[in-house]
């Protein structure tokens, strides 16, 4: 008994000390362990555009690599713009490999802008491929440092690079990029490095450099390999960006939405009160219908609560209205538990079994249907997650975490705080508190 007390007495300290943890940037915002709840487009306010990729012209096997070429362009694009935590990401149509579903998505959501003419402008561009020689006007000893003005454009562009592929030394392990150029490419590149040996050439991406080596010799196959200090992670996205050139991938634009901070404001202070009133009215039926084990799972629900407001801040989730909705939706899930645990119980108590049995009994008999229904929301949360939109992930996101925390708050943290007190005596007062309804 005072093994579970002491858990109970943790539970508890844990709770608070998580809750203080979940407010701490409200009343303590330059603290290093305060971060505000990270919040979706949709609460935020700003600018979600959708655009259709055209991948007709690309193998199958190549459409992965082009699509995350041209979300990182599309990312690089957008930090630039200057946008705070912005989401760009790829979405298929449908998992079946149709026609229909070869169609590739972009989602593109920018919190906290307001100009979308301005966001469909720097953005709606195919990326740009394109490689560059020394101007022959900027002499060796200038200060120039504006690669726009020291690098002159050539004829020689992302449209004739045939691939760009990561490959390693054998020697030292260090990573290496190779391109390939197709046959007009390859006359090209041919005279281009006959006529630069020992002078850098310079590789840009939508007008910016990424990558400036120098040439050693002249390369007549066609076939190159740029080598620098970088590690595997850069060299990647280097050979996404040198394909996403050699690849363009037209965009075009299907869907715009211009969310106002007011609108988003709205919906998540309606979310707020939802869920609070959401809480106060459980607790109340808790209460009022099953007592003292009521009590005790209204106690249970609240350390729920703080501990899934911590999971949101620690992971991060970003919070959506949808997002909103899956988490209420759990608390009514965490309570469901609760009531089969205090519905079982009751049964052990009317066939004649003591009070400290009945107890144990419920919870192990509830235990087989919160489990079957758990798993079967879990695996719901888990689909949905997987081919869903990303509102939809993000309740799924927030129903998953929710589910299994759940578990944990109805299984172990009630069951805790009740084999905690002292379950024993068929006097009035214990009759009274472990039983049900307003008058029974």
């Amino acid at each position: 008994m005072l093994k579970y007390r002491i858990i109970a007495v943790l539970f508890i300290l844990a709770g608070i000390g998580i809750g203080y943890f979940d407010v701490l940037h409200i009343f303590q915002p330059d603290s290093i362990f305060a971060r505000p709840f990270k919040l979706g487009l949709d609460l935020r306010g700003g600018v979600s555009l959708i655009y259709r990729a055209d991948t007709s012209h690309i193998e199958s096997s190549g459409i992965g690599d082009a699509m995350n070429g041209l979300k990182d362009v599309l990312e690089r694009r957008v930090n630039l713009f200057g946008v705070t935590e912005p989401l760009v990401q790829v979405e298929q149509k449908g998992i079946l490999k149709t026609a229909e579903n070869r169609e590739q998505r972009l989602i593109v959501e920018l919190p906290g802008v307001t100009d979308v003419n301005e966001a469909i402008k720097m953005i709606g561009q195919t990326p740009f491929l394109e490689f560059r020689t020394v101007n022959p006007s900027i002499s060796s000893t200038s200060t120039e440092t504006d690669p726009q003005k020291m690098f002159l454009q050539t004829e020689l562009t992302g449209r004739y690079l045939k691939k760009a592929t990561l490959t390693f030394n054998t020697t030292t392990s260090e990573p290496i990029v190779s391109l390939e150029f197709n046959d007009d490419g390859a006359k090209l590149f041919a005279q281009m490095t006959k006529d630069n040996i020992g002078k850098p050439i310079a590789i840009f991406l939508d007008a910016a450099p990424i990558s400036i080596p120098n040439v050693r010799e002249q390369i007549p196959d066609g076939k190159a390999q740029i080598t620098g200090q970088f590690t595997t992670k850069e060299a990647q996205t280097l050979v996404q960006r040198l394909n996403s050139g050699a690849l363009p991938v037209p965009i075009t634009l299907i869907s715009q939405e211009n969310i106002g901070p007011t609108l988003g404001e709205k919906v998540l202070t309606s979310g707020i009160w939802a869920g609070i009133y959401g809480l106060i009215a459980v607790a109340l039926f808790l209460i009022i219908w099953y007592r003292l084990p009521g009590l005790i799972a209204v106690l249970a629900l609240i350390i729920y609560t703080t501990i899934m407001l911590a999971l949101f801040k620690l992971i991060p989730v970003t919070l959506t209205a949808a997002g909103i909705a899956g988490f209420i939706l759990s608390v009514g899930m965490a309570v469901d538990a609760n009531i089969l645990i205090f519905e079982r119980m009751k049964e052990e108590r009317r066939a004649g079994k003591a009070l400290a049995a009945a107890v144990s009994e419920g919870f192990d008999r509830a235990w087989l249907s919160i489990r079957d229904s758990n798993v079967s929301s879990i695996i719901t949360s888990i689909i949905l997650f997987w081919l869903g939109t990303s509102m939809v992930k993000g309740f799924a996101l927030t129903l998953l975490f929710g589910v299994l925390v759940s578990m944990f708050s109805a299984i172990t943290i009630t069951r805790t705080f009740l084999t905690a007190i002292e379950l024993r005596g068929e006097g009035r007062v214990s009759k009274f508190l472990f039983g049900s309804g307003i008058w029974g």
